[in-house]
């Protein structure tokens, strides 16, 4: 008896010979955003924890740079699912306005 792959479509109902890779496509997508919303809400927890005072500029503008880059790689990866409006996430995440100011921005190594 030979060997032969399964097919394509009966893993998923829907029927299309793809509907199993696309199934299997929006589960990673959905996993990539969990886990760079987690990131997210960490990132913003330590910048919350370290407060501004002149003490604290170099550790906090660090914090701030790595939540900025955070947060723009999940609304990126908001986008590539389908979500069009970042308002509901800004606000649920409740990012505070320092660092979306940063969004995109490239940080230059200081001399």
């Amino acid at each position: 008896m030979p060997l032969r792959p399964p097919p394509l479509s009966t893993s998923v109902a829907g029927g299309s010979p793809l509907s199993a890779l696309e199934y299997e496509l929006m589960a990673e997508k959905a996993d990539a955003l969990a886990r760079a919303g987690v990131s997210v809400e960490k990132a913003l927890e330590a910048l919350r924890a370290c407060p501004a005072i002149p003490e604290n500029i170099s550790e906090r503008r660090r914090l701030l740079e790595e939540a900025a880059d955070l947060v723009w790689s999940f609304l990126v990866q908001r986008e590539i699912c389908g979500f069009r409006s970042q308002a509901d996430a800004i606000k649920r995440y409740d990012i505070p306005h320092e660092v979306m100011i940063r969004l995109g921005a490239a940080s230059r190594p200081t001399k």
